[in-house]
């Protein structure tokens, strides 16, 4: 015996079974991201202010390192380095041997000017470097000189902080 196809959907509710239909549902979700003004900066080691290795001699010596940092672009950001370990202010900056000093300054310009003294304010006898982040890696030389070498046989040194400000 044949069911027709009423007398089966009528077979199947009186029996409890309701047919299966396909259905769906949709829903909506956000995708976001917030992204921080950011900057990371380091001295690259091989490229430090090294005067190297010289007589007593009766003219300047200059030198020059790098410092590198990498800045979200469009974040402006300044650097600042300190007096140094042995300085008072930007303006007395010297390396030490633990007993004598040698005199020094850091520029932020190639001519080593007194306006290009590299501080830690604006004005005051230094001024900080002022940038804008690129995504990338920025370069920025730091130009070093140290006046004639009449001093002690000796090797001397100092540390820098550079900081960034974002």
């Amino acid at each position: 015996m044949r069911l027709s196809p009423t007398r089966l959907l009528a077979a199947f509710l009186v029996a409890g079974i309701a047919p299966a239909y396909a259905a769906n549902d949709t829903t909506q979700f956000d995708v976001t991201i917030t992204i921080t003004s950011s900057c990371d900066i380091h001295t690259v080691a091989a490229t430090d202010v090294n005067f190297g290795t010289v007589a007593s001699t009766a003219t300047n010596v200059d030198q020059q390192g790098q410092l590198t940092v990498n800045c979200t672009p469009g974040t402006a950001y300044t650097i600042a380095l300190d007096n140094g370990q042995n300085g008072a202010d930007v303006n007395s900056r010297a390396m030490s041997d633990g007993t004598n000093e040698v005199p020094y300054q850091l520029y932020r310009a190639a001519a080593r000017g007194a306006g290009d003294v590299w501080g830690s304010t604006t004005g005051g006898g230094g001024n900080v470097l002022a940038g804008s982040g690129t995504g990338a890696a920025q370069n920025l030389p730091v130009y070093g000189r140290t006046p004639s070498a009449n001093f002690p046989a000796a090797t001397y040194n100092d540390v820098v902080t550079a900081t960034v400000t974002y």
